[in-house]
């Protein structure tokens, strides 16, 4: 739980990434509630929300242009795996862990940009 700003310095994206400057995770109810904030390649601001539990199943997400839904399932007590999806297919596939001092978050995704390339992205996040 918690608020994670980006370090770009530490982070390594595909040219014309969106990137996610701020993330949020924080309780809603028996829910988690993961809000987040950055820009896309143009430099314009994105906002996303997704609310959910992470049991693996899909749940709505609001705001992201490539995904209507996300699951994320945890692997271990500092690892969450997920999948983001647009009608159904799977947009984006990732891995979120959290370092064992608990002071940083590594997110790793893997998809495709808009021309159908592979992309890989490293984020480097820390907490505030």
């Amino acid at each position: 739980m918690g608020t994670w700003k980006l370090n770009h310095n530490a982070s390594k994206f595909v040219p014309g990434a969106t990137k996610n400057t701020t993330v949020i995770y924080e309780p809603a109810g028996d829910s988690i509630k993961i809000t987040v904030k950055g820009t896309d390649r143009n430099g314009n601001s994105v906002h996303s929300e997704w609310t959910g539990k992470f049991d693996g199943a899909d749940y709505p997400v609001t705001g992201d242009p490539n995904a209507d839904a996300r699951s994320y399932k945890l692997a271990n007590a500092r690892t969450l795996n997920f999948n983001a999806k647009k009608d159904g297919q799977v947009t984006v596939r990732g891995k979120v862990v959290i370092s064992a001092d608990g002071k940083t978050r590594t997110v790793t995704t893997e998809g495709k940009d808009a021309q159908g390339k592979k992309t890989k992205n490293v984020a480097i996040y820390e907490k505030q």
